[in-house]
């Protein structure tokens, strides 16, 4: 038989009894006992497990069962021979624009932005997505009330404003606001803190340093053609040379890095020459390019598009609809390039203007298994994903342990799945049934086994 180790949680051993402090100040104390674990790494599950959480990170991970005395503050989960992941990391979302439609979203405050925002994160969580990385939209306070707990939702590592030149892919101004008259009041995109709109090295160097200073842990930009975007074709390359490094130098002062909305090889090749870090779509990229990202360290930050039932319903006959086609017919040759070169990948949804396909983030993730084996797939939302939210160095809002591992000292976001996701990656896909347990930062959000 195995030594079992005791941990006796008792209010005099963690000293709240001796020094009179009310138990309810007590760290959560959770074991989550007979599971075997992905640690976001590993090629294998490490079998029969047991994990012990404090407060928000993980305390220990051992083979030895764990023995606790129960008080009010501890909690015991039989694992049950089922799998413990790290929650998933979806590193291209939007809160602001994913679960509302285009034209309400242009057309509608930002208050209404948020609460629905708020709704949309809140569901994420649900779907096991305990962290988003955002990439352009005002959701500064979505974030701040989120780690307050005063919404439920996934950590945020918020970008803000997408900062865009004139003509690039978020200048949302109407097609006829030209010439722009510098004394017009900005549209209201603007005014919202969701977008911006720079010309100039000067003018880049200003609206980064507004975005850091409003609270972004990364600055994104864009530097080519977009597919929503009602004017630019996807084949233009948008910021100079120099604006691209402006950007990437006031965000190194802030010791943090610089995310580009790209799909070509000119613009990206330019982006990763100025020091951009993360690539996000480059779903037209050549191999030539792809290397040169490899090289230089850079993250492909690409998403599973495909023109199938999950496609985003632009207009039949629109030049988004035109574009969107465009963009997927990339989409299978440029995964199969970046596996066979080693480019690290992380896994997005860029999920974009309903609700409906909000809904399928973890059916998005499992249609990495047409290019990778599910382990891949899953470090691509896991650990790769971390080391990517990692470049915000001391921008992070989360200093205190990792994320996207099981390790001790990691921050307690887990799911248990029923079965094994190594083995059948299709179970991310309905997490409704298959994810029994989600907890994020050490609380527990969802509970099916109680």
């Amino acid at each position: 038989m195995r030594t079992i180790t005791t941990l006796i949680i008792l209010a005099m051993v963690l000293g709240f009894a001796r020094l009179g402090i009310a138990q309810e100040s007590a760290p959560r104390i959770t074991l989550i006992s007979n599971v075997n674990v992905f640690d976001g790494k590993s090629d294998e599950l490490q079998k029969n497990m047991h994990v012990l959480v404090k407060g928000n990170l993980i305390e220990s991970i051992s083979s030895e069962p764990l023995a606790l005395i129960q008080t009010d503050n501890v909690k015991v989960i039989d694992g049950g021979g089922r799998t413990l992941m790290p929650g998933l990391i979806d590193m291209h979302w939007h809160s602001a624009y994913s679960n509302i439609p285009i034209q309400v979203g242009l057309n509608t405050d930002l208050a209404y932005h948020m609460l629905i925002a708020a709704k949309g994160n809140t569901d994420a969580l649900l779907r096991g997505f305990t962290t988003v990385r955002d990439v352009g939209g005002n959701v500064f306070s979505l974030a701040k009330l989120t780690d307050a707990g005063m919404y439920d939702g996934p950590r945020i590592f918020p970008s803000g404003p997408a900062i865009s030149q004139t003509s690039g892919h978020t200048d949302f101004r109407p097609s006829t606001a030209v010439p722009a008259d510098p004394s017009a009041a900005l549209i209201y995109m603007e005014r919202a803190g969701h977008v911006m709109v720079a010309d100039g090295v000067p003018e880049v160097l200003k609206r980064t340093r507004e975005a850091l200073r409003m609270g972004a842990t990364q600055i994104k930009i864009n530097s080519g053609g977009g597919v929503s975007s009602s004017f630019d074709p996807l084949d233009v390359t948008q910021f100079t040379l120099e604006e691209t490094r402006a950007a990437v130098k006031a965000a190194a002062d802030w010791n943090t890095y610089v995310a580009t909305h790209v799909f070509t090889d000119k613009a990206t090749q330019r982006a990763v020459e100025a020091g951009v870090m993360s690539i996000e779509h480059g779903h037209l990229l050549s191999e030539k390019t792809l290397l040169m990202m490899k090289e230089k360290g850079v993250f492909l930050s690409i998403q599973p598009i495909l023109d199938d039932e999950d496609a985003i319903p632009f207009p039949e006959g629109s030049f988004s609809r035109e574009k969107y086609i465009q963009v997927t017919e990339g989409t299978d040759r440029v995964y199969r390039l970046a596996k066979k070169n080693g480019v690290k990948t992380v896994f997005g949804t860029d999920t974009l203007f309903d609700p409906t396909l909000a809904k399928k983030q973890g059916k998005q993730l499992a249609k990495l298994g047409r290019w990778y084996t599910p382990v891949e797939a899953l470090r691509q939302a896991t650990s790769v994903a971390a080391e990517l939210l990692a470049l915000s160095g001391p921008r992070t809002p989360y200093p205190e342990g990792q994320l996207g591992v099981i390790k001790k000292g990691a921050y307690a976001d887990l799911i248990l799945v029923n079965g094994n996701p190594l083995e059948n990656l299709e179970l991310v896909a309905d997490p409704e049934n298959n994810f029994v347990v989600i907890m994020k930062d050490g609380k527990v959000y969802k509970n099916t086994l109680q």
